[in-house]
């Protein structure tokens, strides 16, 4: 029965997913979830799997802890800062900026690896589609 849930649950992850995808890339115009500024168009986008962790998206407290947050795994890789519509950057963090939405600054959406500069990742589920 677990099993069955579990494979539900992939199937219905990759149906969402097979419904943001044309071609690879990101079939809808990416937007903040607060805002609804436009962050990237659609077609700007490759969908790529890759483990990063960031911050929750949340106010920082004095008391929060360093990770404070989660690994995820699903983002839209953009190869040039210039790409984007509206996006901000964080001062560096651990040699990573982090990606917010240059209106309202909510985030973090993203982050960009100075070690691997060119490649900057938005997670799907920090941006809405649209």
């Amino acid at each position: 029965m677990a099993s069955e849930q579990s494979d539900c649950a992939a199937s219905s992850e990759a149906n969402d997913l097979s419904s943001l995808l044309e071609d690879g890339k990101n079939a809808k115009h990416l937007k903040c979830e607060r805002c609804g500024s436009t962050i990237l168009r659609k077609g700007d986008a490759v969908h790529v799997k890759k483990e990063i962790f960031l911050p929750h998206m949340k106010k920082k407290s004095e008391n929060q802890a360093p990770d404070d947050g989660e690994t995820l795994t699903d983002f839209w890789l953009v190869k040039d800062m210039f790409t984007f519509e509206n996006v901000g950057f964080s001062n560096t963090v651990e040699n990573k900026k982090f990606l917010i939405c240059a209106d309202c600054e909510v985030g973090p959406i993203g982050c960009q690896d100075l070690a691997d500069a060119i490649n900057l990742y938005v997670a799907l589920s920090r941006v809405k589609h649209e």
